[in-house]
This record gives structure tokens, C-alpha cells and sequence, in this order.
């Protein structure tokens, strides 16, 4: 899987998308992520990539030009699933989604900032758009290393244990249900028995009734889908 991403300020990603499960996945030739600075196609000599809204609005708009021509010359070179505007009023990010998208090939992620973008972006390059909550964030870059980081780690042999990503919270609309490690006991506070007991049909059991008690107690939305 590719995944192109499109940034004004491409140093925000360096981090968090080499490092960690995301490091591994690209290591292993299983994803490509490429950073692209959207400042490198504009014709502007001082690199500008915004003006002023027209209208009254405030505020200032990341300009057609530049981005129309990065995502024609990736176009170029390959052909591309989904072209993603990160936006808050996009269709909302879940687990649902991230495991549709994680079966894609080429992915084009276009990260907003300022206040925003030109919308005939919107209109006619971009294919689908995407919000990661009800919140507004000064650009799209860490939205999109939410989104590629729930998807890559899908990715069958992104993860050392493949059925770690299976039993995640939300993969069954259901939160995940309490885990634990050694020792046992410690100050007093003891792991239950029944996770010590060796007896997997038995603990299945018990880890089903504590994911659904725990999403009717924290997420009852969750088991109205």
C-alpha cells in the first residue's frame, strides 16, 4: 500500500510516521508512505501557497495552483484509490473505515491548513473527505497520521501478532475488554482469577461480557450501530 501525503508544514509528520509499527510496516516493503511538500509546486518565487478569501471571509486559503499540480503529476505516475481531504466537516474516521481503507492500493491524503482550502479543490480533485472528530486543528498533518497510522498497522503482517489488530476496541462495535500483566498481585491488587485459570473457552467467555458491559457503561452509542 501507498499513502501520498500532502502538507504545507511536511515537517509536523517526520516523526510519527517513521517510528513504531509504521517504521516496521515500510521496512518491510508492506506500506510506502511519502511526506510531499506542497510549497515545492508552486510557480510563487517566495514559495507562497495562500492568499486572501475572496469575499469577506478571514483568514487565508491554500491557493488551486500548487496542489492541482502535485496531485496531477502523482496521478501521473500511478493511479490512486481515493483522494482524501482531511476536514472537519468531512465524513467521520472509525475503525470501519480504517479497515475499508486499509484493503486499498494508493492513497492520496491532502492536509488543510490555514483556513483552508480553495473549495473548487473540493469540487473537482478531491474524491473523498474525512474528519477525525468534532474539533477544529491548526492544520490536516495530524489527522492524517491518525488515519494512516489505523490503517497501516492493519496491513496483515504490519504487527508481530496479527490477531492484536483483530481484537481491537471497535472492530465489533465493542470496547476492548481489560487486559493485564505480571505479577499477579501487586499492593494488593490482584489480576482475576479467572485470566490465571488456563482455561481459554472460559476466559473468552469473560473477556466478551467485560467488552460488552464496558462499551453499555462508556460507549452505549456504540451498540446502537
Amino acid at each position: 500500500m501507498r499513502i501520498d501525503i500532502l502538507s504545507a508544514v511536511p515537517e509536523l509528520l517526520a516523526s510519527p510516521l517513521y517510528r513504531s509499527i509504521l517504521k516496521r510496516a515500510q521496512a518491510k516493503g508492506l506500506a510506502e508512505i511519502v511526506v510531499h511538500n506542497i510549497r515545492d509546486y508552486t510557480l510563487d518565487k517566495h514559495k507562497k501557497i495562500d492568499d486572501y478569501a475572496f469575499g469577506f471571509s478571514s483568514g487565508m486559503v491554500m491557493q488551486i495552483e500548487p496542489i492541482d499540480r502535485l496531485i496531477t503529476h502523482l496521478k501521473e505516475q500511478r493511479d490512486y484509490d481515493e483522494v482524501i481531504y482531511t476536514s472537519p466537516d468531512g465524513e467521520m474516521f472509525d475503525q470501519k473505515m480504517a479497515n475499508s481503507m486499509s484493503l486499498l492500493s494508493n492513497v492520496i491524503i491532502l492536509c488543510g491548513h490555514y483556513k483552508g482550502i480553495d473549495h473548487r479543490i473540493r469540487e473537482h480533485l478531491i474524491t473523498k473527505e474525512v474528519s477525525v472528530g468534532d474539533f477544529v486543528l491548526t492544520g490536516g498533518e495530524l489527522a492524517a497520521c491518525i488515519m494512516t497510522d489505523a490503517i497501516v498497522r492493519l496491513i496483515p503482517g504490519a504487527m508481530s501478532d496479527e490477531q492484536s489488530a483483530l481484537s481491537d476496541c471497535f472492530q465489533d462495535n465493542l470496547l476492548a475488554p481489560p487486559v493485564y500483566s505480571r505479577p499477579a498481585e501487586y499492593k494488593g491488587w490482584r489480576v482475576p482469577d479467572i485470566l490465571l485459570s488456563g482455561n481459554e473457552a472460559k476466559i473468552k467467555e469473560w473477556e466478551y461480557e467485560q467488552a460488552i458491559e464496558r462499551t453499555k457503561t462508556l460507549r452505549p452509542d456504540l451498540l446502537k450501530k
